[in-house]
């Protein structure tokens, strides 16, 4: 849709602060009148936005789990920085809108478990599942850096950050061999209308290309 749109790119853009019914319209090519009509408050604007992004992250989740190299996807995945810029915005919004609080509490425990069942699929079939280290605790381990390093990116940190890449995708490299050229998994984000879109598709590059 059009408006929820036009508010996840000022979202990406400007912030939340940013997102009113008269930009949300302004930037869609539509009358403010037609932002009130289509959601009753903003609240329930930004809710949309983020149930819809949220979704589709669980849809590019389940297409990690049946892709060959499912660790190397939830890596791309989770280092797009236009998600983390989301991500940052929604947090600080969540702080002040409890049904957003809940809504986003509700889908990261979905992503858990979806992540977890990547790691399971990962680690037996590379015969490496070791007893003491659950996969749900490699799953926000790799999660856990992937988020740190696009918030602190959004917020213009970057000590440390190439290092840490390199780090991280030595041992994916070590699982998972070479990232493959091209990361179907990621496709699914360039076939919304939403402005992420383009971003997604570019993580089919091994992100330490990037930051050298």
């Amino acid at each position: 849709m059009v408006l929820v749109d036009a508010a996840e790119q000022l979202m990406i853009e400007e912030g939340y602060a940013a997102v009113t019914s008269r930009r949300v319209a302004e930037k869609a090519g539509l009358k403010p009148q037609l932002v009130h009509y289509y959601f009753r408050t903003m609240d329930d604007l930004f809710l949309e936005v983020f149930r819809r992004y949220a979704e589709q992250s669980m849809e590019a989740h389940r297409r990690a789990l049946e892709s060959p190299q499912p660790l190397w996807a939830l890596w791309r995945f989770g280092i797009n920085p236009a998600a983390g810029r989301l991500t940052i915005e929604m947090a600080a919004l969540a702080n002040h809108r409890k049904e957003l609080r809940a809504e986003i509490s509700r889908y990261t425990e979905a992503f858990r478990e979806q992540q977890r069942q990547v790691f399971v699929t990962a680690l037996e079939r590379h015969g490496v599942l070791p007893d003491e280290v659950p996969p749900i605790v490699w799953s926000i381990l790799l999660t856990g850096v992937s988020t740190v390093v696009m918030m602190g990116e959004a917020l213009g940190v970057t000590a440390g950050h190439a290092e840490t890449l390199q780090v991280v995708e030595r041992y994916l490299t070590l699982m998972e061999g070479e990232p493959a050229p091209d990361d179907s998994v990621h496709q699914w984000r360039s076939e919304q209308s939403a402005p992420l879109a383009p971003e997604f598709c570019e993580t089919t590059t091994p992100s330490t290309a990037s930051t050298q």
